[in-house]
């Protein structure tokens, strides 16, 4: 299983080679805010545990383990997105917010948040119902 960096790195190259075709290490290191090195060295890192095939200026690619990994991640935090701005909160907030708690859940309470997620979708009454309730619950303290 990999770590919390380790997934970031892997949602970010899932992410640029979805979007791009390929992932950098520049692109990387600019969309993690990290130094290039450090890019380089959880690169080979991801490379041994066989989540992509790195080769020194040639670029790299993800494996079927990275591809299903990444993809997991890419739709976590997602999920994670629709959920925060379902229940209402300001937009500005979502990505750090997600980025601060995506980590510390385990897939049991992402795949609950997902079906909550589903529910309040499937019927737009309970999305005003549960705005009503936060709206009378903030007017009662």
């Amino acid at each position: 299983m990999p770590t919390p960096s380790m997934e970031d790195y892997l949602e970010r190259i899932y992410k640029l080679i979805d979007e791009k075709g390929y992932a950098r290490v520049s692109d990387i290191a600019e969309g993690l805010e990290v130094h290039p090195s450090s890019v380089t060295k959880m690169i080979q890192k991801l490379d041994k545990d066989e989540y992509l095939i790195y080769e020194k200026y040639r670029g790299l690619v993800l494996t079927n383990k990275g591809k299903k990994v990444g993809k997991r991640l890419v739709d976590r935090h997602q999920l994670l997105e629709q959920f925060l701005e379902l229940i209402g909160v300001q937009q500005e907030n979502i990505y750090k917010d997600v980025e601060g708690i995506e980590h510390h859940l385990s897939w049991d309470s992402i795949t609950r948040i997902e079906t909550l997620v589903e529910y309040f979708r499937r019927d737009q009454e309970r999305v005003q119902t549960l705005y009503n309730i936060h709206d009378e619950l903030v007017s009662d303290s």
